[in-house]
């Protein structure tokens, strides 16, 4: 089953940041203005945040396995039809519509990991997850570039889609919602998972999660650590390309390092959250490593505007977002930890507000690159959202449940 989630996150981050890497083909081939590009970037990234919580939901209530299926084959089909954009408005609709698909993949395999994993194996699971979009990824930036060497923007999209189809296929055949009517799992994992037989799904707490200061932190906490994720999905290429004067070669490669790093620190946290948690109980374990990891994220960040080396300016980026995503998979083992039957939903929640993030983001940088050519100012809000972030894990407390008055589902309290 894990490793279904992280053909689903590698496949997912393939698509999604392929655009960023062809985007100054796209803008040169389309006649796009850089203001233009942000909006391009953010109409997947608001989609997708807005339709979080209702896919959350689904996935709470029909299940992951119908649901991340109906995802997946949405998402390929509009990254086969972005080739087929002929100016500014069909290919903000199209971004939109991919967003709008691709929500709820990650509270989809909430809802999976709530049902076949044991407490103690989630915040690895999470961050092996994470990892692997953000491999996906980094391995998509030279793929493109190669292939934009080759072939033209709106021939790639196409092949960039068909992935998905058969990583849908499979799914739809191997994975079942319940692990008790899966024939590959026997009376022994089924004692290890822990899970009980499905039930009536429990109605949503909508008021006590809408008054939940705790769950406003978390959301407040992943709009900051994300604003800068998205950076690096977006304007990154261009950043190194426009600039710090990197050639389209070079560009590949060093694009690719931020995602590596957040691979690294979407594993490295996961871990460490895991065992800390042991340790201390899960109010010091899944806080820690964002409490630490986001200053100094912030510190390199800023490292990065002041060095004159474009080099080390890409290294520092880099170091940057491995240590901002040390707080990821913990914050989604607190998801699984609070909502319980309502994981979907309460990870949606977050997921919204964490895109929302990610929403403004490539605005900002492509109104500050229209404004004045700078990419000093933008960097700087990247820097300090993530020091928001690291203040808002203080506000964060893994052992708050939110129950329905039908749900009979007992109470575990620091268990991630």
């Amino acid at each position: 089953m894990l490793a279904f989630a992280l053909g689903a996150m590698a496949v997912a981050y393939l698509d999604r940041v392929c655009i960023s890497t062809a985007a100054p083909a796209i803008k040169a081939d389309l006649g796009l203005s850089d203001a233009q590009m942000g909006v391009v970037f953010s109409a997947f990234t608001l989609a997708y945040a807005l339709f979080e919580v209702p896919s959350g939901w689904l996935a709470d209530r029909f299940g992951a396995r119908a649901t991340l299926t109906r995802i997946v084959l949405w998402w390929s089909a509009m990254t086969a039809a972005t080739g087929l954009a002929r100016g500014f408005a069909s290919l903000v609709v199209l971004r939109w519509l991919f967003g709008m698909g691709e929500a709820g993949v990650l509270p989809s395999l909430a809802r999976a990991f709530g049902r076949w994993l044991p407490d103690r194996e989630r915040g690895r699971a999470f961050g092996l997850t994470i990892m692997a979009g953000a491999l996906g990824g980094a391995m998509t930036q030279p793929i493109v570039v190669w292939m934009l060497q080759h072939f033209s923007w709106r021939e790639a999209f196409p092949l960039f889609g068909a992935v998905g189809l058969f990583y849908a296929a499979a799914w739809w055949w191997w994975f079942r919602d319940d692990p008790h009517a899966h024939a590959g799992v026997n009376d022994a994992e089924l004692a290890v998972i822990g899970c009980d037989p499905p039930a009536p799904h429990p109605r949503v707490p909508w008021r006590a999660l809408v008054r939940s200061r705790n769950l406003l932190a978390l959301c407040a906490m992943y709009f900051g650590a994300i604003y800068g994720w998205y950076f690096y999905l977006t304007w990154l290429p261009t950043y190194l390309l426009r600039g710090r004067g990197f050639d389209l070669g070079a560009v590949g490669w060093l694009a690719a390092l931020p995602l590596l790093g957040i691979a690294t620190g979407s594993f490295v946290g996961g871990a460490l959250s895991d065992v800390l948690t042991r340790r201390f109980g899960a109010r010091v374990g899944l806080r820690a490593p964002g409490l630490v990891g986001l200053p100094l994220a912030a510190g390199a960040i800023v490292g990065a505007v002041a060095t004159s080396d474009p080099r080390h300016a890409a290294f520092a980026l880099a170091a940057a977002a491995l240590l901002a995503a040390l707080g990821v998979a913990p914050a989604w083992a607190v998801c699984l930890a609070i909502g319980g039957r309502h994981a979907g939903v309460v990870s949606g929640a977050m997921n919204t507000f964490g895109n929302l993030g990610g929403v403004a983001s490539p605005l900002v940088v492509g109104w500050c690159l229209q404004a004045w050519g700078d990419w000093n100012a933008p960097l700087y809000t990247v820097a300090g959202f993530y020091a928001f972030a690291a203040l808002c894990w203080l506000g964060i407390d893994p052992s708050e449940r939110y129950p329905s008055p039908t749900e009979a589902m007992p109470l575990e309290i620091g268990r991630t």
